[in-house]
């Protein structure tokens, strides 16, 4: 399939806009964005970019001052709000705090969406049952959230999401609330139902662990604006904006003493990353260096390595080392501010 020819989710010109004692806060400016179908979309930002807002009107729970959202060919701002509420059901939705009904068991909780519209209870009790099996908590049907952990309050919570059968998944902070490990299964189960399911998922998140494990693209937003998109390993390679080289280099405050040195980050992709090509570089070009950071990722099933090194102090040694790189097909550049991020 080529999803870059089906699209899903169209957003156009999208502002919003909030009114307050204080004045007019923009919360979202000029977004354009394209979400294809069957993929697993990321969105990230700092704290109050305005990615949570962007994730409410998709669903149009909060409703744009400007611009469009279409969804699956329809765009929801014409349409009435009984057409929204079906559109609305097409959309699953999970939580940060996880919202399930503390009075109810893990099955009624996944029936409840499934009560709403109309489901018979036979119907809805063997969809909840069924939904209980693909996330891993069939002996947990009678158990009330209060019994759960918190990585199985969210699993009931991506059944509730599932039952209504939606095309896409919204997951808002989905797995903020919890340890790493548990962190860890919640992105594989997600990775699975999107494998087997062919659901949509947009990810929201603030932190790049998240995109890095599960998102095939990535939409980096920064003060209210889309400041890059592309995939996740072209984003993480080759970042553009300011905010994506933040989110993706090493936090270089722990090496603030060496400043007024040149850097240089190098990126290792699964072909590379197994080759000794610092230590071949040091040899063959004379050039010492110091390993400043170094550690590796998976992205998307494939390994991916990054270096800051400081570059010789001699210029002549500088220039062949970085030479050295370019004809190893090794992505180097230089990050004069690397002591000061």
């Amino acid at each position: 399939m080529n999803v870059a020819q089906d699209v899903i989710v169209r957003i156009q010109g999208l502002n919003k806009t909030f009114r307050g004692r204080a004045g007019t806060v923009v919360a979202l400016n000029g977004i354009d964005l394209d979400i294809y179908r069957g993929e697993i979309f990321g969105i990230i930002g700092l704290s109050g970019a305005g990615k949570s807002t962007l994730v409410r009107c998709i669903n149009f729970l909060e409703k744009p001052t400007e611009g469009t959202v279409t969804v699956d060919g329809e765009e929801l701002g014409r349409l009435s709000k009984k057409q929204l509420l079906e559109a609305r059901r097409s959309m699953g939705m999970i939580f940060q705090q996880f919202n399930l009904l503390q009075q109810r068991t893990a099955l009624q909780n996944i029936c409840f969406p499934l009560e709403i519209a109309g489901t018979g209870k036979a119907d809805a009790e063997k969809r909840a049952r069924e939904l209980l099996e693909i996330v891993g908590l069939s002996d947990r049907a009678d158990n009330y959230p209060s019994q759960l952990s918190g990585g199985q309050q969210q699993r009931v919570a991506i059944a509730r999401a599932l039952a209504t059968n939606p095309k896409i998944l919204l997951c808002d902070e989905a797995t903020s609330a919890l340890d790493p490990t548990t962190t860890r299964s919640i992105l594989a189960l997600l990775k699975e139902i999107n494998k087997t399911l062919g659901i949509t998922i947009i990810v929201i998140t603030h932190e790049m662990a998240v995109i890095e494990e599960i998102c095939q693209r990535v939409a980096i937003i920064d003060s209210s604006r889309i400041a890059e998109v592309g995939t996740v390993d072209e984003v993480f390679t080759r970042p553009k904006s300011a905010m994506a080289k933040q989110l993706i280099y090493p936090d270089g405050k722990r090496n603030s003493l060496a400043t007024g040195k040149r850097y240089c980050r190098i990126v290792f992709d699964g072909n590379s990353s197994f080759e000794p090509v610092v230590s071949n570089m040091v040899l063959e070009c004379k050039a010492p260096v110091n390993i400043m950071f170094a550690d590796t990722k998976n992205i998307d099933g494939k390994a991916y390595g990054q270096m800051i090194l400081q570059l010789p102090e001699d210029e002549r040694a500088a220039k062949r080392a970085l030479a050295y790189l370019e004809i190893q097909n090794v992505h180097a550049e230089e990050v004069a501010d690397y002591a000061s991020v």
